[in-house]
């Protein structure tokens, strides 16, 4: 069932990715109480348009992690990992913001839907959820495994079509 997100009035997705926040884009150390999982080093916390951009990178028939995505954030930053948090939430703002421009009649738009979990599994909180990022795939040629239980639909194969 798709997560729904409620925007204040007069706000949209597309103002929401360009929209500057004094803390986005900046690079600092991790918090001790994250060193256990990221380790000692230095964090990212991007700013959407830099996740949408490397979003957009992705040509049809490839597909991108999350942790690919924040990964590459990181490396261009030189930092040692992006935020997780923060990033996930400009992805679902990423493809939010490209089902505006589709709706507008843009025919160029962020092909979020070739962004997956990191084991293959689709991301239920996009636009439609699991279920309409697993037909835009089907349009796109890949197979998609059926889910099991609660579980989202999972791309078969996906590593062989990592970007």
């Amino acid at each position: 069932m798709p997560v729904t997100w409620k925007l204040k009035t007069g706000t949209t997705w597309r103002q929401k990715l360009e929209t500057e926040h004094p803390n986005h884009g900046k690079v600092c150390k991790i918090p001790v109480k994250s060193q256990k999982r990221f380790g000692k080093g230095t964090m990212l916390i991007p700013r959407p348009r830099d996740v949408d951009t490397v979003m957009k990178k992705v040509r049809k028939g490839k597909l991108i992690t999350t942790a690919q995505i924040r990964d590459q954030l990181a490396t261009n930053a030189k930092a040692t990992c992006t935020c997780p948090l923060t990033s996930g939430m400009f992805m679902r703002i990423a493809a939010e913001a490209a089902e505006e421009d589709r709706r507008e009649g843009k025919k160029r738009i962020t092909p979020y839907w070739r962004t997956i979990r990191d084991d293959g599994k689709l991301m239920e909180k996009f636009p439609g959820g699991a279920k309409a990022q697993a037909a835009k795939l089907r349009q796109e040629g890949f197979k998609i495994e059926t889910a099991k239980g609660a579980q989202p639909p999972k791309v078969k194969d996906f590593e062989r079509y990592l970007a």
